[in-house]
């Protein structure tokens, strides 16, 4: 885990760089297909996104969920990533849906910078790692 200073305008940046955000939502994707049949079914889609801990935490603080609501709650994101409804996300599924919640995140972080305790590999780390590249001349 790192430090970092980051924007809306960051993350912004990063997924309107094609090349930078194709090579990193391809590798998400290859890393993500444990059974690289070439789709991501919904079993491999949920372990990552029980990783975020959304619902299980408030401010970083364990709190009681409702396993169902939970469920219910992952059952339906998986479900608006799956456009064509076939019970899997192909690559381009998942580089929509992906570009959609980055593109989320940054409006709703706006332009003013922030702190933040990012983890290693996450979309966010990967974000800022593309800005530092820029400011280098």
């Amino acid at each position: 885990m790192s430090v970092e200073i980051l924007n809306g305008a960051t993350i912004a940046g990063f997924v309107e760089d094609e090349e930078a955000f194709n090579s990193w939502v391809h590798d998400r994707f290859a890393a993500l297909d444990e059974d690289q049949d070439g789709v991501l079914s919904y079993e491999e889609i949920l372990k990552q996104l029980q990783c975020l801990r959304v619902f299980e935490t408030d401010f970083g603080i364990d709190v009681k969920t409702d396993a169902d609501e939970v469920a219910g709650v992952y059952c339906f994101l998986f479900s608006q990533f799956d456009r064509d409804s076939n019970g899997v996300l192909d690559f381009e599924e998942f580089k929509t849906a992906t570009k959609r919640m980055m593109l989320a995140v940054a409006d709703g972080l706006g332009l003013l910078p922030l702190q933040m305790i990012l983890e290693e590999g996450s979309f966010l780390k990967k974000d800022v790692e593309w800005e530092s590249t820029k400011l280098v001349p």
